[in-house]
């Protein structure tokens, strides 16, 4: 039974990078429904690396960065013919490489790379891919869990995740005057990804999370692909302009007793 709906439709997967990715997940619970997924891939090398792993899948190069790339793609899909019934976009780019600096400290350039890889690309993509999407389809992207949580070993991201989220509404509406496209976003809490592993500070965040969340078990991978899949079927045709946490009840259990008794306890 074709419980999601999903099965036969064709949804575009932007932002594989390898097992472990948000993108892969989701992607792999498609197919699992019965979906056909095509794939998107930042550079010639990233479709290389991934050959095993996608093997036999079909495999675009799109550097969401260059305009010219995406163009390119949006192209490539109406020669192929292709109808797209959904789109994940699970791309976001920070330069940390000189760590976790006092958000005051953040350098324009960075910001602004952050800002177009991570939340214009959104908006870019959706723009040039409006033809290959059919009238009902359904664009996710991942976002975080809260943009207002001023994390330090998450740095600059958190303001432009908020970008990210903004658009949803605006993309909306844009969509809505003759399309019933809908875009919404997962708001996942921290995940165990090789992406999120190179950020300066963030496993110690990943251990604090799993001590506040009511289950004591961070959020995993899967868990926020099931909720991207859904919002990608039909299912979820009433929900638009919305970010889903999946945050397994961090967000409830900040004043979790034991947490505030360690942080309590006298320093010797």
């Amino acid at each position: 039974m074709d419980f999601l709906g999903l099965a036969g439709r064709t949804i575009l997967v932007m932002g594989v990078a390898n097992k472990k990715s948000v993108a892969f997940r989701i992607a792999c619970q498609l197919e699992a429904v019965g979906a056909e997924v095509i794939y998107s891939v930042r550079s010639e090398d990233r479709r290389e690396s991934l050959a095993k792993l996608l093997a036999g899948k079909r495999i675009f190069v799109c550097d969401v960065a260059d305009q010219t790339q995406i163009d390119e793609l949006s192209a490539a899909l109406r020669r192929d013919g292709v109808r797209l019934a959904g789109l994940v976009h699970s791309i976001a780019f920070a330069d940390y490489s000189e760590g976790i600096r006092p958000f005051h400290e953040t350098g324009r350039a960075q910001f602004l790379q952050a800002v177009d890889i991570s939340a214009y690309s959104l908006i870019a993509v959706c723009g040039a891919l409006k033809d290959c999407l059919l009238s009902d389809a359904s664009v996710v992207t991942i976002g975080i869990s809260t943009t207002r949580m001023a994390s330090e070993s998450y740095g600059y991201m958190a303001p432009v995740k908020a970008a990210l989220e903004s658009s949803l509404a605006f993309l909306t509406k844009s969509f809505s005057h003759d399309t019933e496209v809908r875009f919404n976003a997962v708001a996942a809490g921290l995940l165990k990804t090789s992406a999120s592993a190179g950020i300066p500070g963030y496993v110690d965040a990943y251990l604090y999370a799993e001590r506040v969340i009511p289950r004591k078990r961070a959020v995993t991978t899967d868990e926020v692909a099931s909720a991207a899949v859904f919002l990608l079927s039909p299912r979820a045709s009433g929900i638009t302009s919305q970010s889903l946490v999946v945050d397994a009840g961090m967000s409830i259990n900040y004043f979790d007793r034991e947490v505030i008794t360690d942080a309590m306890r006298p320093t010797e």
